[in-house]
């Protein structure tokens, strides 16, 4: 496997991912103060320090495991390394699903991929969009990605593959992102829902008026 390419699937770069990283753990910091701070007026300094590590630690450990965490695909297989690492075959893949993330006014769409080796799942981000622009997992990234979709003989891999494909002639038109598949699949998605699953028959249909 070492002499495999390793091709990155992560959206955003590190300097991106280390800043929300560090926004998170400031967060974490002064949520935790501020909470220790009512408790300490019943429970004195014992009360606030409680709570500070109570309510601060954990998000600073989910803040430095999401700043070290890297995706990319091996073969047919993607890997997530953070603490450690998971991988999931994409070619044996039985859990196959599109679901939308709406978060202060960006909209990503992911594909989140599970099963053999050891069934875990890992979550893929193609694409993000705020306004009328976004951010897309390179070309070559998503040509990648849409090989090893192929590869899988689930009906809901081929779906999956095809857009993913629409997507790369749409760039390669030079369609504005409103036009190009991924940022109208993102659009379908009712609003007010942090996260949703796309249903697979949407989909599918979507992908075949393309």
């Amino acid at each position: 496997m070492s002499d495999v390419e390793a091709v990155p699937l992560d959206l955003l770069d590190r300097r991106t991912v280390r800043v929300r990283a560090r926004n998170v753990a400031i967060a974490a910091v002064v949520v935790a103060a501020a909470l220790g701070g009512v408790v300490s007026l019943f429970a004195g300094p014992v009360g606030f320090v409680t709570t500070l590590v109570i309510v601060a630690v954990p998000l600073l450990v989910l803040a430095w495991t999401e700043s070290r965490k890297t995706i990319t695909l091996r073969g047919h297989e993607v890997v997530a390394r953070a603490l450690g690492s998971r991988a999931v075959d994409v070619h044996r893949a039985t859990r196959l699903e599109l679901f939308v993330m709406d978060l202060r006014g960006a909209r990503t769409i992911n594909v989140l991929i599970g099963g053999a080796p050891k069934g875990k799942a890992i979550t893929v981000s193609l694409a993000m969009y705020a306004g009328t622009g976004g951010r897309e997992l390179g070309i070559y990234s998503l040509r990648r990605f849409a090989d090893a979709l192929a590869g899988n003989e689930d009906t809901r891999a081929l779906v999956l593959s095809q857009l993913v494909v629409a997507q790369l002639r749409a760039e390669a038109r030079g369609e504005a992102a409103p036009n190009r598949p991924l940022y109208q699949l993102a659009s379908l998605a009712p609003q007010g829902r942090m996260a949703q699953r796309l249903q697979p028959d949407a989909v599918a249909k979507f992908v075949a008026a393309l």
